[in-house]
């Protein structure tokens, strides 16, 4: 739920969550909302239904949409293109990080560029798509693996429903062939974020931002 709060934040209330790997868990959570919310719950036993009582009802519109156990990033995104198609732009974001991109003037910086397609760049220790730019426009983009130092790939993007058009079906693995040839199309831009990024791809990685957490070391 961190990535819904985050985007919130800023105003964006309108999510759609592709699932694959264990879904059912997030449609099992989605399908219980009220009684994972609920600071009260009355149960008239003599009539169908409960009567909830929440505090501060998060106002989120979450559409779940099963996008296949196999599919790859850029097919995920194909097959959610009916829900995009008529928005004048969109996010989109992994499930895997967390950061404090400011996602207003991320959407502001897209809007000022005038391209398909904006993504964010962090700068950890890099094992991650490589973006080699030119100010902030992107000139070439290479999901090999690299030393670190670099502009790499930080998951934060603003889109142009016509960046669907670069998709081919669901083996089509979006950091490939897509963002490639929006870049070398001149269609890609860098919004750099120096703040707080980072990954839980490991139950190390778990640990630590759990720690961070905990210990009110969380930014």
């Amino acid at each position: 739920m961190a990535h819904h709060e985050e985007y919130a934040a800023h105003g964006v209330t309108d999510f759609i969550i592709c699932l694959g790997y264990r879904g059912y868990v997030i449609n099992e959570y989605f399908a219980n909302y009220a009684l994972h919310a609920a600071r009260a719950v009355t149960l008239d036993l003599s009539k169908p239904g409960a009567e909830f009582q929440f505090e501060d009802a998060e106002p989120w519109r979450v559409t779940l949409v099963e996008t296949g156990l196999e599919t790859q990033t850029g097919g995920r995104l194909k097959r959610i293109a009916k829900w995009i198609e008529n928005e004048p732009e969109f996010c989109l974001t992994y499930g895997d990080g967390l950061a404090d991109v400011n996602i207003t003037e991320l959407i502001t910086f897209h809007r000022k560029h005038k391209v398909l397609a904006t993504v964010t760049a962090v700068e950890p220790a890099g094992r991650f798509g490589m973006l080699e730019v030119n100010g902030d426009r992107v000139t070439r983009f290479s999901e090999k693996t690299h030393a670190g130092g670099s502009l790499i790939n930080g998951g934060y993007f603003v889109l142009l429903p016509k960046v669907i058009d670069y998709i081919s079906d669901d083996t089509t693995i979006w950091e490939r062939d897509p963002l490639e040839r929006l870049s070398a199309e001149g269609q890609l831009r860098t919004f750099h974020h120096r703040g707080f990024w980072k990954l839980m791809d490991t139950i190390r990685e778990r640990e630590e931002m759990e720690s961070m957490w905990s210990t009110s070391r969380a930014p």
